[in-house]
């Protein structure tokens, strides 16, 4: 990602502060999808998925190789999430523990515990 050279406004929080609080008043997993499909390009959508998807493959220490060959994902991201798995902030294993507690947790392999639903792209609705 490109960086200008700009001086930025002055500013109470951070960009990336404010952001999360955006993403925060997210109540439902529609309304937070949609902002997503409306923040991201389809391919950061896409790649940020892609990252979730494989972090409980390796959880359950699946090898690299046979997490991509399940899940199409790049032995390189697959990688990348480990690093951050065993070296980073600490998000990806407070977002498991949460979704564990709350019974939302799926095992490599397993259906998801809620269906995918499309997001709608107009807030206008037809009447019958």
């Amino acid at each position: 990602m490109k960086r200008r050279h700009v001086e930025p406004e002055a500013a109470v929080e951070s960009p990336i502060a404010a952001l999360c609080r955006a993403l925060l008043t997210m109540e439902q997993v529609e309304e937070m999808q949609s902002l997503l499909v409306d923040l991201c390009t389809p391919a950061e959508l896409e790649a940020l998925a892609d990252r979730w998807r494989v972090v409980p493959y390796i959880l359950a220490a699946v090898p690299y190789r046979e997490i991509h060959d399940r899940t199409a994902v790049s032995v390189t991201t697959v990688g990348r999430v480990a690093r951050c798995l065993s070296d980073g902030a600490g998000g990806y294993h407070l977002a498991v523990k949460r979704l564990r507690r709350r019974g939302a947790w799926v095992e490599p392999g397993a259906e998801s515990p809620a269906p995918e639903t499309k997001p709608r792209r107009s807030s206008r609705t037809a009447r019958p």
